[in-house]
């Protein structure tokens, strides 16, 4: 296991990953705090921060899978589904992680 450094709205945070995914994991924790710079939602609790990073996702992904439905292709290229499951399952230990340390402060 290695640890990766993500600056998330001005905030720092450890989180584990697999060797080898360094960098996949740097460049998620660079696109989720483009999102929370870009809504201005820097500045809040940890939890809030987060929480409005993954909903922002969550609507970009929705929007990503309704507008091709609403063409006539598939909603989600092969293989997609299963990432973003991965992507859920990693935010889900990242907002379980931060509940601890808001417990213990």
């Amino acid at each position: 296991m290695s640890n990766v450094s993500l600056t998330i709205g001005g905030r720092t945070f450890s989180v584990s990953c697999a060797d080898g995914e360094e960098a996949h994991v740097a460049n998620l924790g660079r696109l989720i705090d483009a999102k929370v710079t870009s809504a201005g939602v820097t500045g809040q609790a940890e939890s809030r921060m987060l929480l409005f990073a993954a909903l922002l996702l969550a609507d970009d992904a929705h929007g990503a899978a309704v507008t091709p439905a609403l063409a006539s292709e598939p909603a989600l290229p092969p293989g997609l589904s299963n990432r973003l499951g991965e992507i859920a399952g990693r935010m889900e230990n990242l907002a379980s992680l931060l509940e601890g340390l808001a417990a213990n402060a």
